[in-house]
């Protein structure tokens, strides 16, 4: 699967998680900050540098997902290995 494929697919089940995905320029903040995951007024917010190589934005997204409860939602076998692939981190 292509590397914009897969960010697409975890973008989406970020979507499924009732998760927000939004990257933002991160370097006009001022302060040092980084890609993450957040909850602003009672809605979770996934934050991602768009600075960032889609490789790096597949490896944030994926090792947050990962601690997640995902087991009930469909995932692409690519995906649910790539997830998997991080739960053992």
């Amino acid at each position: 699967m292509k590397p914009e494929q897969l960010y697409q697919e975890l973008k989406d089940l970020a979507e499924k998680l009732k998760i927000t995905v939004s990257e933002q320029n991160l370097r006009i903040s001022g302060i040092n900050v980084s890609s993450g995951l957040c909850k602003v007024k009672g809605e979770y917010l996934f934050i991602l540098d768009k600075h960032k190589s889609v490789h790096k934005k597949i490896r944030i997204l994926a090792s947050q997902l990962s601690k997640l409860p995902h087991e009930d939602i469909y995932i692409v076998p690519a995906v649910r290995e790539l997830l998997e692939k991080y739960a053992e981190d």
